[in-house]
């Protein structure tokens, strides 16, 4: 059986606000009938709204004692990077063992993420980030990252829309009309594009600026006015059609193209990423100063340290009278379709390193070269290093 005795644990994810979980009933039935024994932490599903019943009727068992999963299980599936439980007084990598195999959201390049991948390294744990899943055909159905950008990106302009001094879309009333509102997407992946569209339905004048020539094709098509910031495209286009990590001269030149433009926007959402790597700063806080007030700005790329200068991760601040959202956990706050796409995704990627109850890895695998973050004692991450200036 493919997980013949593999304990596989579930910890409640402890993250403010963050009601998703790493295993559904459904998927958890999939693993216990191929051999796995699967401990889920009490009320772990209930925020997405999966009782305890559901798993154990699912042939899962609950557990009371979340350290109790972290000592049994020879593999940890999470949503989000391990955090400080405040309850208990620990961090979740210190209630971890040397060996133990961790998968999740760990981001390992935004440096705020730097001293628990150094912790991971240090306690000998084998861990893997979802969001280094490459984007080729034999890996879609274990993208986790494209799976929670469509859902990021949909939200975001929801998230926006409530803080916005003014209508989205162009409103007649008896004392005149009221002009519709600016938005602008930077980063026209898949979060872009989700953004772009459900800025459109709801009626907003949308642009978008992307460095790839492709992806401003499929923002044209969605209706959005590409903003060109004049990047060549050996420049802007790397490996798999993603954007590269550009040089500095043409990061300011970036800049200085949006800085002429930026302060006709209500919403800026922003979402432009180099995977493994450190999200490239865009916005910058002098920018942030020349919109007008009651602007919003949402930063999807927080979690790999954001497009924005004025970004504060996981919070919502006002700076210059504009609103800036840093909500690390935004496909948390659509719970149950985010959690049944992310579920799928993490038992695929289980299934796709587990053979007859043990982690197999091919280290000439792209999958497992981008996903690895650290393993046996080691940061194996190329995006972490660099970002941590190792050599």
């Amino acid at each position: 059986m493919k997980f013949k005795d593999l304990i596989i644990g579930v910890p409640k994810e402890i993250m403010n606000g963050e009601r998703r979980v790493a295993a559904i009933p459904e998927t958890a039935k999939k693993l216990k009938e191929q051999g796995a024994r699967v401990l889920i932490e009490k009320d772990a599903g209930l925020g997405a709204y999966f009782s305890d019943e559901q798993y154990e009727n699912a042939g899962a068992e609950i557990v009371n004692d979340v350290e109790q999963i972290f000592k049994q299980s020879d593999l940890i599936i999470k949503v989000k990077e391990p955090l400080y439980d405040e309850s208990l007084r620990k961090s979740e990598v210190q209630m971890m063992k040397t060996g133990q195999y961790l998968i999740t959201f760990l981001h390992p390049a935004s440096p705020s993420n730097h001293q628990m991948v150094r912790d991971l390294a240090e306690r000998g744990i084998n861990s893997f980030t979802l969001d280094g899943i490459p984007r080729i055909t034999r890996a879609q159905t274990m993208d986790a990252l494209t799976s929670m950008s469509t859902v990021a990106g949909y939200k975001s302009v929801l998230m926006a829309a409530n803080r916005l001094r003014k209508f989205l879309p162009m409103v007649g009333t008896a004392v005149g009309m009221i002009k519709p509102a600016n938005v602008l997407v930077i980063g026209t992946g898949v979060a872009g594009l989700q953004a772009i569209a459900t800025a459109k339905r709801l009626g907003a004048v949308v642009s978008a600026v992307d460095i790839r020539p492709d992806a401003q094709e499929q923002a044209k098509s969605l209706g959005a006015k590409v903003m060109d910031v004049g990047v060549p495209r050996e420049i802007a286009v790397g490996d798999g059609f993603y954007a590269r990590n550009l040089p500095e001269e043409w990061i300011l030149h970036e800049r200085k193209i949006l800085s002429e433009r930026i302060a006709q926007f209500d919403i800026i959402i922003l979402s432009a990423l180099v995977p493994g790597k450190q999200a490239p700063v865009l916005i910058t806080d002098d920018m942030v100063k020349t919109m007008g007030p009651g602007s919003v700005i949402v930063d999807i790329a927080i979690d790999q340290g954001g497009n924005c200068e004025s970004t504060v991760p996981g919070e919502i601040v006002e700076k210059h009278r504009v609103s800036i959202d840093g909500t690390k956990n935004i496909p948390g706050k659509i719970p149950e379709s985010s959690t049944w796409m992310f579920a799928q995704n993490v038992f695929n990627f289980v299934s796709y390193l587990v053979n007859d109850g043990k982690v197999v890895l091919d280290w000439d695998d792209e999958v497992v070269n981008s996903t690895v973050v650290t393993f046996d004692g080691k940061i194996l991450h190329k995006g972490a290093r660099e970002a941590m200036g190792l050599k």
